[in-house]
């Protein structure tokens, strides 16, 4: 199988297929689309005409390229069309009936030395192959979409392929600009193998009513940099085709984590398939736009003033990282905050800490010499808790130990007024246990601030069974003073964000423990694939394994879900005492910690 690939054919003419061609023939390649459809053939004309005029439009590209990236491309409802193909890729529906048909077809029409590759992302390359009259020329080549756009390719093999098409087919992709990544055969290869559970946790949690689906997509973009949310990307990628993709991964898996969540069915049942049908967890100005219009859950605009307590005066514990972020937060919005640490000197060195930090930003221009200096003069420095004894909201960021954070809870109850609002920054810990080590449990709540507070706009306001209304009301007022994003969500581990990226992060690390894919590979595959501004190894050594498995197991403590269970890679890492960045060993080895 030494041919050059020059002459492709594409089957299958939707979104998928008509971006694939494009790819092609921009690439100097001759492409045959294929479809049975004469009105998707015509669209997929129309569809490369107006993509290429504006690449024109954007400098991409010059007119002759275009002219002649036309000029390479023919459409056609009749697969005889790709007698002369040398490579072959599908992209029909995701069905072993309807891929198995054109495989078929293809092994009575092409080559024998032509390679076939499906663009399946949930059925099984080697099931697919099987079929075949020439099982060793089968393959897998997942695009993602929009495939003019997205870098990675996912070249999959069965134990049936010969490896000089998956070179071939390899090879290929890096000349179309493309990143490929070498995945064995099983439903999801790597990127949606782990983009599919967690969108499908998403979805469980929404179905649950544990948070709107407002604040699910928010906390995920805000607090993880992502491009889109779980459930604006699942309307996106179509429910339907989601609920086929999680299904295929399940019957193969048997986790629990990839069993659909039971609202992907009916929304598809109801024909509520996401944006294509206009309508999905959202609802769009039309099927197929991408503008999301009010509906009968979007949230009304919040009230101003309502019954929130007043706040003038901020207590923050703690004189590492967070708490020195936080009070800075607090003190640069014009908050007055007292910083209380074990020692004078502890907190007169978190003070100093944000004068550096406040520094940096006055050298960057992102504030001015004289808002720092104010910013400065609203910070005390205090070596015990009983300088709190006038603030309106003392806040905790301490260490994460529940017996720690509890004697704090009860030395705040006996110095903070009456009325003032206890915070906690936890992550991970139950929010009530802290409140129950007051005789205000009704004034506890839980602030999330995320790292590093001043740049992250994300702060998860964690309503304990037991916080009263008006406490509740305070933190969100609070909180959008802050030029921040409140998002609200039970007392429960992991809130949002942790709760959805760390058994994500835990997928990934079986993954490699199982020698599915290399480390670099799954970072690779969900930076270029899933449009994450890190690969998920390059997070834990980032977050520190110890802290990672400390959530992993607060998870699984509390959903009893064995697919939570912590990898046991992390677990031996850490036992290890290779926890990351801070330790100079990780996943990866780490220079100049």
């Amino acid at each position: 199988m030494e041919t050059p690939l020059h002459t492709i054919a594409v089957v299958g003419l939707g979104t998928m297929g008509t971006g694939v061609a494009e790819v092609l023939a921009l690439a100097g390649r001759e492409v045959v689309g294929v479809d049975i459809s004469e009105s998707a053939a015509r669209r997929a004309v129309r569809s490369l005409e107006v993509s290429t005029a504006r690449a024109v439009e954007r400098g991409r590209i010059s007119e002759e390229e275009r002219r002649a990236a036309l000029a390479r491309f023919r459409a056609s409802g009749d697969l005889g069309t790709a007698r002369a193909a040398d490579l072959v890729v599908e992209t029909v529906p995701e069905s072993y009936e309807v891929k198995q048909r054109v495989l078929a077809g293809l092994d009575a029409v092409v080559r024998p030395d032509a390679i076939l590759a499906t663009g399946t992302n949930a059925l099984s390359v080697t099931r697919l192959a099987a079929g075949s009259a020439h099982p060793e020329r089968v393959l897998g080549m997942h695009f993602f979409n929009p495939a003019p756009v997205m870098r990675l390719v996912e070249v999959a093999s069965s134990v049936l392929t010969d490896p000089a098409a998956v070179a071939a087919v390899t090879a290929l992709a890096r000349e179309l600009g493309k990143e490929p990544v070498a995945v064995g055969d099983r439903p999801g290869f790597v990127a949606d193998g782990l983009l599919f559970g967690y969108l499908n946790r998403a979805a469980a949690m929404y179905e649950s009513k544990y948070a709107s689906r407002e604040d699910i997509d928010a906390a995920m973009r805000l607090g993880c940099g992502l491009p889109m949310g779980p459930l604006a990307l699942l309307d996106l990628i179509g429910i339907d085709t989601a609920r086929t993709v999680l299904e295929a991964m399940h019957t193969e898996s048997g986790d629990r984590l990839h069993a659909p969540a039971p609202i992907l069915g009916q929304l598809s049942e109801a024909g509520l398939t996401g944006r294509k049908a206009g309508r999905g967890f959202y609802s769009y100005a039309a099927a197929g736009a991408p503008a999301v219009v009010g509906d009968s859950l979007t949230p009304r605009p919040t009230r101003r003033g309502g019954s929130g307590r007043e706040v003038r005066s901020v207590g923050v514990a703690g004189s590492g990282t967070m708490a020195s972020g936080i009070a800075e937060v607090f003190a640069a919005s014009g908050y007055e905050v007292v910083i209380a640490a074990r020692s004078a000197e502890k907190a007169g060195a978190a003070r100093d800490r944000i004068a550096a930090s406040l520094a940096r930003s006055v050298g960057k221009g992102r504030t001015t010499a004289e808002a720092r200096r104010l910013t400065l003069d609203r910070i005390t420095p205090a070596g015990s808790l009983d300088a709190f004894f006038e603030v309106d909201l003392a806040l905790e960021a301490v260490a994460e130990d529940l017996a720690v954070k509890r004697e704090l809870f009860a030395a705040l109850d006996k110095v903070c007024k009456r009325g003032a609002v206890l915070a906690t920054t936890t992550s991970s810990l139950p929010v009530v246990a802290c409140a129950r080590a007051t005789g205000r449990p009704q004034d506890v709540v839980g602030m999330h601030f995320f790292n590093p507070a001043p740049a992250m706009r994300l702060v998860e306001v964690v309503r304990t069974v037991l916080t009263g209304d008006e406490v509740h009301d305070t933190v969100r007022s609070v909180v959008s003073s802050l030029k921040k994003h409140p998002v609200e969500c039970g007392d429960r581990a992991g809130f949002i964000v942790n709760a959805l990226l760390f058994p994500y992060l835990n997928s990934a690390v079986r993954m490699v423990g199982e020698h599915y894919a290399s480390l670099d590979d799954v970072d690779t595959a969900m930076r270029l694939g899933g449009g994450y501004p890190m690969g998920p190894f390059e997070l834990l050594d980032a977050v520190g394994l110890d802290v990672s498995l400390a959530i992993e197991r607060a998870l699984h403590r509390e959903f009893r879900d064995p697919g939570l269970a912590p990898a046991p890679l992390l677990e031996r890492l850490v036992a290890a005492g290779c926890l990351g960045r801070k330790t100079g060993r990780g996943f990866r080895a780490h220079r100049g910690r």
